[in-house]
């Protein structure tokens, strides 16, 4: 794990200074899955290599990472690997199948299969090849931007574990959730404890923000997310906070993504976060108007409206920027990109976010 005084210096510290509530000169803005199968490069680079290989190999991983910022003007990386290298970490086996997503052979039935789970988790052993793709990713990257490391929320994390891979309905889930409540808090805490440490793993290599992700958190109603989802988000960024100081870590701010949190989001924004990223269905005057003034907003571009013309992916910038405004804002799709969307498509969305933000500041200054 490389030392963090011995980073190159920043050079471009945008989203650190919207994450913080600092002055930008320019809206930041990067995308969720920035790194992956809308580019032609990297569906050549999988060709030779399994997706968990890359995840588990740090040169390789560092090299995926990287290919995005060689085309776009991004203003961050987000290191190349999956939310479901807890589950695995746990002693789950987890697939990637092409054509169908992550799938995991043996999924948890009930709550006597929580004796399978390998606990307690040695993050560092289990996970260190994440640490050390971190810190060789912010070594390569020479200080162009800042790096993000990420993890799944637990909520998320358990309905994968459950399901065995996607569903539409997250039944299996929530049936635990109804059936077994308290077993259903035994696996969230087990997952929140692991979450953490990871997080914090990450800091140490020299993740420069951190951001989980709710994915799932549209599958639970107000009074179900604030009992099953919201407690342990709380949890996640006061013990990740508090660790950092203890351990004389950088400060780092963190980004909380909650997919389809319409209904919570008023709760969301008192989570302790400094970035709540918002889905595509959230009207960003609503998003500005519900969440708390010191915090920073990021979203919220309708992924598949990247597959319109370039004058109206650039019609549609100006109408997000002009709703967010340009402070306390980052850019970004309201979920992650799509495969089939064209990477010139990608480069009209964040040149435009860049020059129509910069020409509101200047015309405002």
């Amino acid at each position: 794990m490389g030392d963090a005084k011995n980073f190159p210096a920043l050079k471009n510290d945008l989203i650190l200074r919207a994450a913080w509530g600092q002055p930008t000169e320019k809206v930041p803005v990067w995308i969720m899955r920035q790194a992956g199968r809308y580019l032609p490069e990297f569906r050549e680079f999988r060709k030779n290599h399994s997706f968990f290989e890359i995840c588990r190999t740090p040169d390789l991983a560092c090299e995926v990472t990287l290919q995005p910022l060689r085309r776009f003007d991004l203003d961050a990386a987000i290191i190349f690997s999956d939310i479901l290298v807890i589950p695995q970490a746990l002693g789950m086996e987890v697939e990637m199948r092409p054509g169908v997503g992550p799938v995991l052979p043996d999924p948890l039935k009930d709550p006597n299969d929580l004796s399978k789970l390998t606990c307690p988790c040695d993050v560092q052993q289990q996970l260190g090849y994440v640490f050390e793709a971190i810190s060789l990713t912010r070594h390569t990257l020479d200080g162009k931007v800042p790096l993000i490391g990420f993890a799944g929320a637990p909520w998320t994390l358990m309905c994968y574990m459950i399901e065995g891979g996607g569903s539409k309905t997250m039944s299996l889930s929530k049936g635990w959730l109804y059936r077994w409540p308290e077993e259903s808090h035994k696996l969230l805490k087990i997952l929140t404890d692991v979450i953490v440490e990871y997080l914090v793993g990450q800091i140490k290599a020299g993740a420069q923000l951190l951001q989980v992700f709710e994915s799932n958190a549209e599958y639970l109603g107000p009074r179900m997310f604030n009992t099953f989802s919201l407690p342990y988000l709380k949890e996640i960024k006061e013990r990740v906070s508090q660790l950092a100081v203890e351990q004389n870590l950088p400060k780092v701010p963190m980004i909380l993504f909650a997919k389809g949190s319409c209904s919570v989001l008023g709760a969301i924004s008192n989570a302790g976060y400094e970035v709540i990223s918002l889905d595509w269905t959230i009207d960003p005057k609503v998003g500005r108007e519900t969440v708390s003034s010191d915090t920073t907003l990021q979203g919220n571009l309708d992924p598949c409206a990247l597959k319109a013309g370039t004058a109206e992916i650039e019609d549609m910038v100006k109408e997000m920027i002009q709703s967010f405004g340009t402070h306390r804002y980052i850019a970004n799709l309201g979920h992650g990109i799509y495969p089939d969307i064209n990477p010139d498509n990608v480069k009209v969305f964040v040149d435009s976010v860049h020059e129509v933000s910069d020409k509101h500041n200047k015309k405002n200054s």
